[in-house]
């Protein structure tokens, strides 16, 4: 079996260890330990009941508490329809393992998070892109999709809310997706890892497997909840589908930490508080970047609606990648080029904005910085 390199994840490896200012962080600003048993309220039973965990395998499946707490997330889940992975991205190769057959047909929304479409691209299946244009607010053209669905439509595969750029799909665009993968006896599949951090409060993205009986969602402790170092993600669907997503966990995982499980219990508990924290963060910086974008010429972007990343473009002679790699040696600042998401996007850097607001003022001024040297050298050429 032969895979894509996996462009986003390969230049983070390259680069970020020695990046002095990170602006292609896509967590919300990370908790300490500390920070989410303060949060809780209950640090010093907590710390009691982890020092006393027997670190065997654990509840393989990850304890009844847990699941249910997953499950309380969502309107029509129950503990049957949870499953519980090492982060979303096993999560999203474990589901993807499971749905994809050689030859099945997937459509899948373009620019996003590359394992949707590389994954089942290297299991044999025929994937069609659904381009998301700027001019269009990076929204799907449904009318697009709809033309493109057919009889051996399997699996339709959407990033509500999407990285890079931010946009969403609101309930309304959903039931018409949801409809139009009926028609083909079609799967919905939604990677939301950043469902929960929509920036507008009268704007909420209902999750694929609330409306949908052959819809499928995964999510992870890692984004909204600013816990990538717990690696707990989970996948939730119809029950008849976990099922078959658990005889194929059982070669790729076994189970996951008794640590990560007790604290992504404590996590989901206290879920509001975490969301009204990290809302705040990515409001604040949601503002910042606005700002900062209106006062550069020649830059330009489709404003984000949820999550932690945009999607910049850019008005100079250079590529993303270059422009990347001059910017971070200059003074150790770090972006993410758009070439990352595919040759056409080779104008683009994706920026993450949510890691705090010191670091997002400090790293574009130092983008800024750049940005006038290259004003220099334009205007030295002419």
């Amino acid at each position: 079996m032969k895979i894509a390199p996996f462009g986003v994840e390969q230049w983070m490896n390259e680069w970020e260890e020695g990046a002095v200012t990170n602006l292609a962080e896509t967590c919300v600003d990370s908790m300490t330990v500390e920070n989410l048993l303060d949060i809780s309220g209950l640090r010093d039973e907590i710390m009691d009941q982890m020092m006393k965990l027997r670190l065997s395998y654990g509840d393989i499946l990850g304890s009844v508490e847990l699941l249910d707490s997953i499950a309380s997330m969502y309107e029509h889940a129950a503990r049957g329809s949870v499953i519980v992975m090492n982060g979303g991205s096993a999560a999203n190769f474990i589901s993807l393992y499971t749905l994809i057959e050689p030859g099945d047909e997937v459509i899948c929304v373009y620019p996003a998070y590359q394992q949707l479409y590389s994954i089942p691209e290297s299991f044999g299946a025929s994937v069609r892109f659904l381009r998301l244009r700027p001019e269009n607010g990076f929204k799907a053209d449904l009318n697009e999709l709809r033309g493109m669905v057919t009889n051996r439509t399997k699996v339709i595969c959407i990033n509500n809310s999407n990285n890079p750029t931010g946009a969403i799909m609101d309930h309304s665009e959903l039931e018409q997706i949801v409809r139009i993968a009926d028609s083909a006896g079609a799967w919905l599949y939604s990677d939301e890892a950043y469902r929960f951090m929509v920036h507008d409060a009268s704007k909420q993205i209902p999750s694929a497997a609330d409306i949908y009986e052959r819809g499928i969602a995964t999510c992870s402790l890692s984004k909204c909840f600013s816990l990538a170092g717990l690696r707990l993600g989970w996948v939730i669907g119809p029950e008849s589908f976990i099922k078959e997503v658990a005889c194929r966990r059982d070669y790729t995982t076994i189970s996951c930490g008794r640590i990560d499980d007790l604290l992504g219990r404590v996590a989901i508990k206290n879920r509001d508080r975490i969301f009204s924290r990290n809302l705040d963060i990515v409001r604040r910086c949601a503002v910042i970047l606005d700002d900062w974008v209106r006062s550069e010429e020649r830059i330009d972007y489709v404003k984000p609606e949820a999550g932690t990343t945009a999607f910049l473009h850019y008005d100079y002679d250079i590529g993303s990648e270059d422009f990347c790699r001059r910017l971070y040696r200059k003074d150790g600042t770090f972006l993410l080029p758009g070439a990352c998401f595919g040759p056409e996007f080779d104008r683009y850097l994706r920026i993450g904005y949510a890691y705090s607001p010191g670091v997002l003022e400090d790293g574009l001024r130092l983008v800024s910085g750049f940005l006038r040297d290259l004003d220099e050298e334009a205007g030295s050429k002419n």
